[in-house]
Parts: structure tokens; sequence; C-alpha cells
């Protein structure tokens, strides 16, 4: 349209030039002279032109510079706020910053840091527990994070009552006492007792008294029951039960007790699993094994593997939540009571019955055989009596930050639980000791202005851990909008339990950078390790060419982020040798858990302390500062390869003969490894000079376990949504892969309907292949949504 304008507008000009000359023409006589003169004109007028042309560009050029360097120099893009916002949000992390607080670590503050927090028990829900709480927000305010409250909840804990104490008779027929079990520990050493000490006792345990004849059922796992049932002939319907600890979860020992009809449980520590150098004389307080009268104290109750407040599952315990009437939770209905081997050998000596088989012989010294039961020799019976009782109580979190230059939106979470069963020096205090140390050395370095992450970093001081997770999942349950949309990821460290060698449990994702911040820290410098904490953790528990990391279970702090809101995590700590075949360390929840304990036995140099503290404060650096966020993709599909490769090794044959396979499962798997190749490349390849496209590809990193969740849940346990990692139904310590499918086929041919069961595991596995899949689309190039749903 322009250009036909522009030659309708010069042809014009032309005829109107043309009429000009030929009404010249006729009417002046001399038309040559009239005709010469023209052209002279024209001549001249062309050169007035080209001069006025000439004149006018330059004026307009010096205009337009004039206005330009005008503009510029209002506007100084280059040099404006704008402009440097703009560049600092992409600058990468400062290499320095990391051997500043690495090197500010020091081992004698978490020492006496260990010896504060341990001067007397610390229950949940007691005034120690509140004193402990402001202990800590006062030390953060000290280090000069931003920020530091107490979040408290009302929730309904467990005690057992000291004017009223638990025993464990053994009765002649008559019905007279025959031997009764102690109603505390033996004071070992200065310092073991403290008044506000808590009696021996399992939270939650029904109150009661039962009597019956005694079964011995091993370490009361779901296969032994079916082991004394199915093969034994053993019916512990109407029986009291004798379990040892160790292998699983406390509470499931008394859920599957309760399953199979026995009316009470007796849980004790055999020395062939917490004194097991073979010589039980040399124990605490000369050395870490359990004493004969070391009691482990410990709750029955984790919900759906999650826990929380019994009276408000999936909701906040605030003053105002509605909560359920107690009689219908599902807390323990029967009697629970632990005691000491010691006390123990009085009722496995007495046991009658049939030997137990040999793989369930303990060692406790001078007793020869253990029994199975039922009933003990002479027609004597057991008498359970537990007196604990159930009551509301407030305990209190500790929320602390160090907000985020960058983006103060995304959150780096560290957290450690605070209660005790009694002293707590390991179980929770080293952790505890550990992050007061992290908080002194990253405020400092702030205050000093000398840095300030990229994104928060979030401090967490959990309550009431040892009941039921209790104030981490509140917490988790209360800010979960938020937490679901900013959570980078969680790191928790429970406890520092040994000394051999680093562990860690972890979702995929995460392993590069558990493995980068093990190369960088160096170990504790004694014979045997290497140097780094990496290479000691290579050498001494090796997964192929790289150190094992285990899937998460439940059992701490990490359960509800990763089980309810899909948020990345890791569980941290420095642990015993594995070959020594216990399943915890020895002194675990007992009274001989002291400072004692830790800084005369286990770590006198606190070298084991400071390793955890660097390795737990350097992951947290990278998250929070790293320009793209140091997670692995690939590392995910690694592990699910493997992970469905054992399901199919598992159940594939049998779920063939009814007509459920694994195509639509290995179909979409296929999607989620080639897009995760992808992902990384387009990382790798591209220029990262734009702000909003880091966002981008960090939202996309940051999102990868919420793709995983599933809103409605597992099959019967709707609040642990994470479909590919999950506690356990029957061990909620132990993390399986595909949780929903190895629930649904566990003894599914003994189901009242397996034509339902066979049903459910069907629609189940179109669940996990539609997962694997929305994963997949989670880290497709964000510009190509109209590819995002797989080819049909």
């Amino acid at each position: 349209m322009e250009d036909n304008y522009h030659k309708l507008e010069v042809d014009g000009d032309f005829q109107s030039l043309k009429s000009t000359h030929n009404h010249n023409q006729a009417n002046d006589t001399d038309s040559q002279v009239q005709i010469l003169g023209g052209s002279q004109r024209d001549k001249m007028g062309s050169r007035t032109t080209l001069i006025i042309v000439a004149v006018v560009t330059a004026v307009l050029g010096i205009t337009l510079g004039v206005l330009i360097g005008w503009f510029s120099s209002q506007a100084q893009f280059p040099d404006s706020e704008a402009y440097k916002i703009w560049l600092k949000a992409l600058e990468g992390e400062d290499e320095a910053i990391r051997e500043m607080i690495l090197e500010e670590l020091n081992a004698d503050v978490i020492k006496e840091n260990l010896r504060t927090l341990t001067a007397k028990p610390h229950l949940a829900g007691t005034p120690a527990d509140k004193e402990n709480a402001e202990y800590v927000k006062d030390k953060w305010d000290e280090h000069g994070l931003d920020s530091a409250r107490i979040v408290p909840y009302n929730v309904l804990l467990s005690y057992p009552l000291k004017e009223k104490p638990n025993f464990v008779y053994i009765l002649n027929p008559n019905g007279t006492e025959f031997y009764k079990s102690d109603p505390e520990e033996k004071d070992l050493d200065d310092g073991d007792k403290h008044p506000d000490t808590v009696p021996p006792f399992n939270a939650y345990a029904a109150e009661g008294t039962v009597e019956g004849d005694l079964v011995y059922v091993n370490y009361g796992r779901i296969e032994d029951f079916q082991k004394l049932d199915e093969e034994l002939k053993v019916n512990v319907t109407g029986k009291i039960c004798i379990a040892r600890y160790g292998k699983i979860f406390r509470g499931d020992k008394a859920k599957h007790a309760q399953q199979y009809g026995a009316v009470g449980l007796v849980i004790y520590s055999d020395p062939a699993d917490y004194a097991a150098d073979d010589n039980t004389a040399d124990v605490y307080p000369h050395t870490w094994w359990l004493p004969g009268s070391g009691v482990q104290r410990g709750s029955l109750y984790i919900k759906q593997g999650l826990g929380g407040d019994p009276l408000t599952p999936a909701y906040p315990s605030s003053e105002n939540a509605y909560r359920y009437p107690e009689s219908s939770v599902d807390l323990p209905k029967i009697p629970v009571q632990p005691i000491g081997y010691e006390n123990a050998k009085h009722f496995l000596e007495q046991l009658d019955g049939d030997r137990a088989p040999d793989e369930w012989q303990g060692n406790i010294d001078g007793l020869a055989n253990y029994n199975l039961g039922p009933g003990l020799l002479d027609g004597r019976t057991v008498k359970l009596e537990v007196n604990n009782i159930r009551e509301r109580k407030w305990t209190y979190n500790v929320i602390g930050m160090i907000r985020g230059s960058q983006e103060p939106d995304r959150y780096v979470i560290l957290g450690n639980h605070r209660d005790a069963w009694v002293f707590g020096a390991v179980d929770p205090s080293s952790g505890t000791a550990v992050m007061l140390e992290i908080t002194r050395a990253m405020g400092k370095l702030v205050k000093s202005g000398k840095w300030r992450p990229r994104r928060s970093i979030v401090f967490c001081s959990w309550a009431a851990e040892e009941y039921s997770l209790i104030g981490s999942t509140e917490w988790v349950e209360e800010f979960s909008k938020n937490l679901g949309s900013r959570a980078v990821a969680y790191l928790n460290v429970d406890n520092i339990p040994g000394n051999y060698t680093f562990r860690a449990k972890a979702t995929p994702n995460l392993l590069q950078t558990i493995f980068e911040a093990t190369k960088y820290v160096r170990d504790a410098p004694f014979p045997g390790h290497s140097e780094t904490v990496y290479d000691t953790w290579l050498k001494r528990n090796p997964d192929g060419d790289q150190p094992k990391v285990s899937n998460l279970g439940s059992g701490s702090d990490y359960a509800s982020f990763l089980g309810q809101l899909g948020i990345s995590a890791v569980d941290l700590r420095y642990t015993f040798d594995s070959d020594l075949n216990i399943s915890s360390y020895p002194l675990y929840h007992s009274m001989y858990e002291t400072f004692h304990l830790v800084s005369e036995i286990m770590d006198r140099s606190f070298e084991y302390h400071l390793a955890v503290a660097r390795v737990w404060a350097e992951m947290s650096r990278n998250l929070a500062d790293s320009l793209i966020l140091p997670f692995d993709c690939r590392d995910y599909t690694a592990n699910l390869e493997k992970s469905i490769a054992a399901l199919k090794e598992d159940y594939q044959q049998k779920m063939n003969e009814h007509d459920i396979t694994f195509d639509a499962i290995d179909s979409a798997f296929g999607n989620l490894t080639s897009e995760a190749v992808e992902f990384h490349e387009r990382i790798a390849n591209s220029p990262l000079n734009d702000p909003f496209y880091v966002r981008r590809i960090n939202d996309q990193l940051m999102y990868v376990d919420r793709a995983f969740t599933d809103p409605l849940g597992l099959p019967d346990r709707q609040l642990q949504r994470h479909v590919a990692f999950a506690p356990s139904s029957r061990d909620a310590y132990f993390g399986e892969a595909f949780p929903g499918i190895a629930d649904l086929m566990f003894e599914i041919d003994k189901s009242p309907d397996p034509a339902a069961q066979w049903e459910r595991v069907r629609e189940h596995m179109s669940v996990i292949a539609f997962t694997i899949q929305s994963v997949a689309s989670t880290i497709k190039d964000a510009e190509s949504i109209d590819t995002l749903a797989p080819q049909r």
C-alpha cells in the first residue's frame, strides 16, 4: 500500500509540471528562449535543493544525536538499579564462602553445646521442653538470624506414672508373686539419674492389666508371627507375647501382636543385638554396650509412617482445631512395656514349650535355650500392668531463618528434633549441638556483611519427634501450601550414633549434592579413615563405584516433607559399622545416653560431629547459593530403573497370570528417561543470561518430587502420597520403592476377596504409569506444552 501511494504522488507532480510547460509554450512567442531559460533555472534549483537537503539532514542528525544522548543520560540503563539487580540475579556462588563457613565450624563449640543440652532430661511436654526451646531461640537471636520464633502446638502425649509404676510379674499358680520386673534403670555412673528421669515405658501403650501365658515371638515381625502360626503351630491369641527389640519399628511389633490376638506385649533388648561383643560384663559406663538394666523407651505410634498428633490427622493441632475422640483413633489397644535383659532373663528361662528355631536364639548370659512357650514352667503365668496416661500438652517448635538475597521465597530447610526420652546425648542432642554451631557460623558471616545466601535458609528445631514426629508433621500440615510451592529441599540430621562411616538416606535427585559435599569435607583424622568423608564412606559402605545411599523410610522428621508434600529430602549422620549386625547404637533411648557416653566413649574429640556439621552446612550452602539447583534427574531414573526391575522380579510372573502387564509403566519410564537426558543437556547448553529462564529451570528441578505425589494417596494410606518412595507398611523404618504395589501384593492370595484385590493392583499399576509420565512432563521444555501428552 505504501509503495503505490508514493507512486501516485510522484505521478501527480509530473502531470502538473507537464501542464505548466504546455501553457508557457502557447503564450510565449520566443519559445526557444523560454525553453533555454527554463533549463538554466532547473539546474540552479537542483543545486539549491541539494543544499537544503544537506542542511536539513545535518540538522536532523544533530538533533537526533542530541536526543539520543539526552535520553541515554537520563536512563543510564547500564548503570541503573534494575540492570544491577538483573546481573546480580545471574551471579553464581562465591566459592570463598564455602571455605569460610567450613573453617568457622568448631568441634569445641559443638561439645559445649552438647554439655548444655544434656544437663537434664527434656521430655516433650515438660517444663524442660519449653526451657530448651527458649534456649535455642535465644541462641539464634544471638547468632544473628534474621528471625527466630517459637511455634507451639497442643497435642496428645503419653506418660508413665511415677507413683504407680508399670510392672511385669511372674505369678505362681496360686496367684502369689514369683518375680517382678524393676520399675527403673540402675544408676551406674555419676549423673546417670536425675529427679526428672522418666521411668521406662512405651508411649501410647494402652493402660490396663492383663494376665496369661507367655509366648516368645522373636523380633515380632510379621514373618515371625506367620512362622509361629503356620509352621510352629503356636497360637498367640489371648496370650502375652515377649519380643526382642530390633529389625523393625517397635510400634509394628505391637501392631502385629494385636493383629494376631495377643492381649499384651513385653519388649526387651537382647545382648545379641545390643551387647554384641559377647562380653556383657564390658558395658556402660566403660563402653557403649548396653548393660543388663538398660531399657529402650520409645513410642508405638507413627500414623501411616507420617506421624503427627493422633487426634488431628492431616491438619495442624492449633488451639481451635477439631480433634477426633481418642477412642476413635488407631492407637494401640493392648498394654505394652519394655524391660532390660537382666529382667527378661527371668521370663525367658521360665518359658515352657519347644525350643525356638536357631535363628531366634538370643545371647543372654546363662540362658542355654530360648523356648517358645506358651506358658511357663510349673504352671506359672505372667501379669502385665501398665498405668500410662494420655493427655494433651503444649510442645514447641523453634523456627529460624536467614533471608535470601535474590530468592527469599525459596527455602532450603534444615531440621533436627530437640526432645529426648531422658538426656538424649546421642538422640537427638548430638544433632541439635551441630545445628546450633551451623547457625553460629553462618550467622557470623551474615552479620559481618560478607555473605547472604541467594535463597533463604530455614532452621527448624522440632518438638515431640520421639512421640510421633509431631512437631515437624504439624508444621508441614499448617504451612503445606507455602512449603509445597517454595521449599527447595529438606535436610535432616536426627543424631550422630557412631564413628565408623558417614551414612545418608535420600531422594535420588540429591545424590550428587551429597557426594560433592562429602568429597570436599575432610574426614576425622584417625587411623582407618581416609582424607575426605566421601573416601571413607566409599571404602566402608560401597554400592558399586559410589557410596551406598538408601531410600528414605520413616522414623525421623523428613517423613512428612517427602510423604505428604513431595519435597526432596535427605537424612545424614555418622554411624557405626553395619557388620556389627546391631539394629541401633546400643544405648538407644536409655537413661545411659549421657554426655559421658559421647564425650568419653563415642567421640572424644568431637571430630565426627564436626564432619557431619561441615557436610550439612556445605549441602545447605550449595542448595542455597547455586545459580542452578544441584539436582540430577538422571540419578532418579537410574534408581527407578532398578526399582522397576525389582518389582518385575518379585511380581511380574504372578501378575501375568491375571493379565496385568508393565507395558504402560515401561513406556512412561522410557519417556522419563529420555526427558531427563534432554533436560540436563538443555541446562548444560543454555547461556543462563536470563534470570527468568534460570528460575524456570530451577522450578522444574524443584518440582520433580512433587510430581511423584498422588493427591489420593497410596492404597489404604491416603496421607502417604509419594508414589515412588514411602515407608514399608510392615516396618515404618524401612524405605520401600513403589510401596503401593508391595502392600497390595503382600499375601494377596490370602485376601478375603482376591479378585477385588487384583483389581486394585491393576488400578494402582495405572496410577504408577500416569505418575511417571507426569514427572516426564514436569521436566519437558516448558515451551512445548502441546507435546506434553504421550503419543497415542
